[in-house]
């Protein structure tokens, strides 16, 4: 494998699939060690550590000698998101090793090398997709240009106006509705690239470690980019309660 570089145990839990890797460096010299991904209706809380457990064993690779956790901060599915982050803080606590968050989005623009556009997209439910662009560099490193957003796909695409490559379930989810909206502006990635890797944001985590810039993992939090139904509710309810105790007045 040539240069050794320290090594980075990655996980992402943002969507269905449970994807965990261990990563060795950067975009530009990393590789790749190990990885698994996993998807069906056993939930992450179940199936996580054990996976991170057989990753570790089968790889040969002492937990010891693990540099870094790294986690996929989100957007994506909140309850994934809050498993993924205490799974990943716990390890972290316990080993004292550096905690770095990625998002979902850079994550999935990470696996894309093109001089055009990229429109990394994840369907967000309640007919929204969570939203960001990146441009590759002159070293087809792709960067994220601009703010993740949660908006219709119809706002995304409207706001699309030179040729753009998608990646993502978002672009699964919308592909005909945005074929229909940016007809030959538009291509989409391979289907086996639409789901977030592990490996992917290991290895921006691992350029993260060369930076030193890691998380405090007491404080992190994920980046849901959206409030929960159950925030939206309990604010809801708080608006109508105001309102009842104004109309008493």
């Amino acid at each position: 494998m040539g240069v050794q570089h320290p090594l980075i145990l990655t996980m992402d839990t943002a969507t269905p699939c449970s994807s965990v890797a261990l990563t060795a460096g950067t975009r530009r010299n990393g590789y790749l060690v190990a990885s698994l991904c996993l998807t069906g209706n056993v939930t992450h809380s179940r199936r996580l550590l054990s996976a991170i457990d057989h990753l570790t064993r089968e790889a040969g690779v002492d937990k010891g000698a693990i540099a870094g956790i790294g986690v996929s901060l989100g957007p994506g599915s909140f309850t994934g998101l809050r498993i993924g982050m205490a799974t990943a803080k716990g390890l972290a606590a316990a080993t004292g090793k550096p905690l770095f968050g990625v998002t979902t989005l850079d994550a999935l623009a990470g696996q894309c090398v093109t001089s055009t556009l990229i429109c990394t997209l994840l369907d967000a439910r309640k007919k929204e997709v969570y939203a960001a662009f990146h441009r590759c560099n002159s070293e087809g490193i792709a960067e994220r240009v601009g703010e993740i957003q949660v908006l219709s796909p119809e706002k995304l695409a409207a706001a699309i106006d030179e040729p753009v490559f998608m990646i993502g379930d978002g672009a699964v989810t919308y592909g005909a509705l945005f074929c229909q909206l940016l007809g030959n502006k538009i291509r989409f990635a391979p289907a086996h690239l639409h789901t977030p890797s592990a490996a992917a944001l290991g290895m921006i985590a691992g350029e993260m470690l060369a930076r030193g810039e890691s998380m405090d993992v007491g404080e992190a939090v994920p980046l849901y980019v959206r409030s929960s139904d159950a925030e939206l509710n309990l604010l809801k309810k708080k608006q109508q309660e105001h309102a009842a105790g104004a109309d008493q007045k």
